[in-house]
């Protein structure tokens, strides 16, 4: 009988991570989830699961932890490095969730010989910054990154260290805004419509991209387990171009159409709301919501990219234009309750 690939998912427990843990269960894998040991565990509660608490943030703890792990149940095939940060209260905290946190990591796997066959980092479009926002044309994997937010610098700071490492089996991963159930942030914007309010930011253009939850999962297995993607990095989305309000008028159609007040906030405005935020939110010791990195993302005007390396290089076929996605995510937050 053959025995079951074994991966890693680490950042399991988030939105993200665990459905890629759950992608890896229906793959046939042995999966494992890395969590911290104050982790929520709240969709990770398949009895296949088996679980390893990795402390990222600290190596000497990260090595002794791995080091029983391969004592007692050997390596990993394959790891999905999805854990990472997303708020913070300043740059050094991005610095230490996203970069120091995968290089110490790959670090501690080289140096105990588990090196996996493949390794897949989740990394984010926001790594190129607001490129291309004249001509509105699609980010391409030959342009330079430019990232305007401490989120992106710390990203890129990852990227550029996983390519230094010689040897190294690294797949990255790039998506644009990754939405679907579970998911906090678009949610938001449910709850506001749903409360006849609607935002957007900004009075000109904005070109959107999104990519659903499970074509996300579909892109990173096919990385996982395609010869040709060692080595390379992949933008990722639904292969569609939206306007600024599609979103939310889609949002507004599953909810039935309520009445909304649409206010648009010019950029100058918003971007003191969301340093007054930032600025209160760190007094507190609390991450917002609301903050300069966010204006920085707000602001942005081009969101496309290319997808057509990982269309032709890997057989990507993206299943959830931003409609279907939508009825899907809204028939969810109805049945859990949260709407």
């Amino acid at each position: 009988m053959e025995t079951a690939r074994k991966i890693l998912i680490t950042g399991a427990s988030g939105f993200i991570g665990s459905f890629l843990t759950e992608g890896g269960l229906e793959r046939g894998y042995e999966v494992w989830a890395g969590v911290r040991q104050t982790s929520s565990r709240r969709y990770l509660r398949d009895g296949r699961i088996r679980f390893a608490e990795l402390d990222l943030e600290h190596p000497e703890r990260l090595r002794e932890q791995l080091q029983a792990h391969r004592e007692e149940h050997g390596g990993w095939d394959y790891i999905i490095h999805c854990a990472g940060v997303t708020k913070c209260r300043d740059k050094a905290e991005f610095e230490r969730g996203n970069y120091e946190a995968t290089r110490h990591l790959v670090e501690e796997l080289s140096a105990l010989g588990m090196t996996p066959l493949r390794f897949v980092y989740i990394s984010s479009l926001s790594v190129f910054g607001p490129i291309r926002e004249k001509d509105y044309s699609p980010i391409r994997e030959s342009d330079t990154p430019c990232p305007n937010t401490a989120y992106g610098v710390s990203k890129v700071h990852a990227e550029n260290y996983l390519r230094s490492v010689a040897g190294f089996p690294t797949v990255i991963f790039r998506p644009t805004g990754v939405y679907g159930p579970r998911e906090k942030d678009y949610f938001l914007m449910a709850q506001s419509i749903r409360n006849h309010v609607d935002f957007a930011a900004g009075f000109r253009r904005q070109d959107l991209t999104f990519i659903y939850i499970k074509d996300l999962v579909q892109a990173v297995y096919l990385g996982v387990e395609h010869p040709k993607a060692a080595g390379r990095a992949y933008f990722v989305s639904d292969g569609q171009v939206y306007g600024s309000r599609v979103f939310s008028d889609l949002i507004r159609k599953e909810l039935g159409n309520p009445w909304v007040l649409r206010f648009v906030c010019p950029l100058p405005l918003l971007r003191l709301i969301s340093c007054v935020a930032g600025a209160v939110a760190k007094w507190r010791g609390t991450a917002s919501t609301l903050n300069p990195d966010k204006y920085q993302i707000m602001k942005q005007r081009n969101w496309q990219c290319d997808i057509s390396p990982l269309v032709e290089e890997l057989g990507y076929r993206p299943e959830y234009p931003l409609a279907r996605g939508v009825q899907e995510i809204i028939a969810w937050y109805k049945k859990e309750g949260w709407l």
